[in-house]
């Protein structure tokens, strides 16, 4: 990987001011971002582009909370990407890769179509998290389940922590 994955989640954690939940939950969705697609064997630029969009997949929230009284997904869309690329090219990030990040965290909260495993794998690695942040029940994890996850190391992860 030619960016350090290491130093940009650093500088996310620098950027969320102290925000406990907000950090919390960007390292978790890094961390299952990171393992499912090393599970996956997707090739090491699309692991790099899917880690960084991890990163950084929630980074509208502050500006939500503050602009809309909430984190809405919608809102997150729409006021994502041009963060995700002003911070993204403040890291050093190649413009290519900073585009396709970007258009993730654009499209986080949206289901189809998915156009690429980096795509699916964030879509996969949000919802482990956010499953257990909103409390969700055994048939909305299952009705997910169905609907959006297609790698096995995503279904096998999903069903280990929550349909046992």
């Amino acid at each position: 990987m030619a960016v350090d994955i290491n130093k940009v989640l650093e500088q996310m954690i620098d950027y969320s001011e102290g925000n406990l939940h907000d950090i919390a939950h960007l390292v978790k969705v890094h961390s299952f971002a990171e393992q499912i697609g090393k599970l996956e064997h997707i090739p090491d630029d699309t692991q790099e582009i899917l880690e960084l969009a991890a990163i950084v997949h929630d980074i509208a929230c502050p500006l939500c909370r503050e602009k809309y009284g909430n984190t809405n997904g919608k809102y997150q869309e729409k006021e994502g990407g041009p963060l995700a690329r002003e911070f993204l090219t403040g890291c050093g990030v190649p413009s290519d890769e900073v585009e396709r990040v970007a258009y993730l965290v654009e499209h986080h909260h949206t289901y189809s179509p998915v156009d690429g495993l980096d795509y699916q794998i964030l879509l996969e690695a949000d919802f482990l998290v956010n499953a257990d942040e909103s409390h969700l029940g055994r048939e909305s994890i299952e009705k997910m389940r169905d609907k959006v996850y297609r790698t096995d190391t995503g279904i096998r992860l999903l069903e280990s922590m929550y349909l046992k």
